[in-house]
């Protein structure tokens, strides 16, 4: 599937167009079957002439053949509007399949143009890339719902080769997400995340195991920008494409359990991570001495989805459990950490001033003194008694935040603690006594004092980390473009909520990325005064 994309630009044209069968592209075979790619023209009085491409399954020892896909027809004599076009179409059937979608978001429609923009501004080698992906992704959705079982046989026979090879294409994704906008994005990354767990699950099966599954970075996917005053990142990560973490860091041999419960792996094996990360930034030049760079977080979201459907369309899988609680059952962010700064070796900024001191655990103690007196007829002597009383007053949360140094990057780190015990839940290993936070995090989506959100996400904005970091920057540097890093590593873990079992399990993933940042008066959201 590489070359398909060069394979349609070299179409020949209305006059050379071959009359005894049409132009054709081999996708995937096997020793009886193969899925063809094909291009069928047609003419008219009335019009230039269309190209219409099509998906269908072919036998070797037979002549027929089933449709299984039909583009809509597009002008064949510009290949640029051909290609918006076809791509256009398929990216709209795939986002409209796209699983774990709201009613706030069903309906939706993104324009042609965005498509069009897209496609003139990208190198032939990363729009080859992009549509073998995007064309990949339709392909499996037609196998996973409306072709038959032999299609889907070969494609999922040939799915690991494919994926790592259109995977190559993650330079482009910010491109695209960006042109097409927020809720056609969603829509692309829980169809696209749906498809990879598929393929990491199917890994796993043909392994025998979970427990000696590697990671894919290649399908963990993120992209970072700088957009009106903000350093954006956002990221998604297949569940079982992150890296699993051992039990102990102190015995590396020693592995978490699998589990056992097959509708239990199956919820949790189709679940993605979902990560925004927004740092507003603001360029200062009041102070004729130095430019000063201010960042401070802006907010973070951190949700984890299940990649399925309504209940209906999961009953086979979960027929014998309880469906409500096998939903219930996701992972939960347990820790992040990411950085900002310069990148590694820049020598013109000074810091970072970081805005928050380390973890001094506050306790107020509160005494009170009582003295009561009394004096009683027919009594010689008169009685006095004194009682004191004292409290002590904590405040406990859920998530301790810090901010450190790291050379010239400043880091951001939230770790989960459970309040009962005072664990770190991403560290947390067992057989230490009177550590366990498994108790505690039961039934951690409900009731007043949960440290996620109603559906299992983490959302820390402004007034849950106010401080700003500063780096001082020599006046030499105005005007200037320089290179700075964004990126972090954020850790998910999953203990039993609502289903009994004895199963857990932590996992990790990171990403690095370098933006652009205009050391100019009025670079960020706004000019904050000296």
């Amino acid at each position: 599937m590489d070359n398909i994309w060069s394979w349609i630009m070299s179409l020949p044209s209305l006059a050379d167009w071959p009359s005894a069968a049409a132009p054709s592209l081999l996708l995937a075979s096997s020793p009886d079957k193969f899925i063809l790619f094909e291009a069928e023209c047609t003419t008219s009085l009335s019009s230039d002439a269309t190209v219409a491409f099509s998906i269908s399954l072919h036998e070797y020892n037979s002549s027929a053949s089933r449709t299984l896909w039909l583009s809509n027809p597009s002008p064949l004599s510009s290949s640029s509007v051909l290609h918006s076009l076809l791509l256009h179409q398929i990216i709209h059937e795939i986002t409209s399949l796209s699983p774990s979608i709201s009613s706030l978001n069903s309906n939706i429609y993104f324009e042609q143009e965005s498509i069009s923009r897209l496609v003139e501004n990208l190198e032939e080698n990363e729009a080859s890339s992009f549509f073998s992906l995007t064309l990949l992704l339709r392909l499996f959705w037609l196998c996973t719902i409306d072709a038959p079982a032999e299609a889907g046989y070969l494609f999922f026979s040939a799915l690991a080769e494919n994926v790592y090879r259109a995977l190559s294409c993650t330079g482009v994704f910010s491109n695209f997400l960006l042109a097409v906008g927020p809720d056609v994005e969603q829509r692309y990354m829980r169809s696209l995340g749906y498809m990879l767990s598929k393929w990491c699950l199917l890994r796993d099966i043909q392994a025998g195991s979970m427990l000696n599954a590697e990671p894919v970075p290649a399908a963990c996917l993120s992209y970072a920008t700088t957009v009106h005053g903000l350093f954006v990142h956002k990221a998604y990560a297949p569940v079982l494409a992150m890296a699993r973490l051992r039990a102990s860091e102190t015995n590396m041999d020693e592995l978490v359990g699998e589990p056992k419960e097959s509708a239990l792996r199956y919820a949790l094996a189709h679940q993605q991570l979902e990560l925004v990360v927004q740092l507003d930034y603001n360029i200062c030049m009041q102070d004729p001495r130095f430019i000063r760079v201010d960042i401070h977080v802006d907010s973070l979201r951190f949700h984890v989805v299940r990649l399925g459907y309504n209940r209906q369309d999961d009953e086979t899988e979960l027929e014998e459990q309880d469906e409500i609680e096998i939903e219930s059952e996701r992972h939960f962010p347990s820790r992040m950490r990411f950085w900002v700064g310069p990148v590694p070796g820049s020598t013109y900024a000074t810091g970072p001033s970081l805005g928050r001191s380390s973890g001094n655990p506050e306790r107020e103690v509160e005494t009170t003194q009582t003295v009561k007196g009394g004096f009683m007829a027919g009594m010689k002597s008169k009685g006095i008694r004194a009682k004191v009383r004292s409290s002590t007053r904590t405040r406990n949360r859920s998530w301790r935040w810090e901010q450190e140094a790291d050379g010239s990057a400043a880091v951001f780190e939230g770790v989960l603690c459970d309040t009962a015990t005072w664990t770190e839940v991403a560290t947390w290993r067992p057989g230490v006594a009177h550590t366990d936070p498994r108790t505690g995090l039961r039934r951690r989506w409900r009731g007043p004092g949960r440290a996620f959100s109603k559906k299992g996400g983490l959302v820390v904005a402004g007034d849950e980390l106010p401080e700003r970091v500063t780096w001082r920057v020599g006046r030499e540097m105005e005007g200037k473009k320089v290179r700075w890093r964004v990126g972090g590593r954020f850790w998910v873990s999953y203990f039993a909520n609502e289903v009994r079992s004895g199963y857990w399990e932590t996992r990790c993933v990171e990403w690095n990325h370098e933006v652009e940042l205009a050391l100019v008066a009025g670079g960020g959201s706004q000019i904050v005064n000296g």
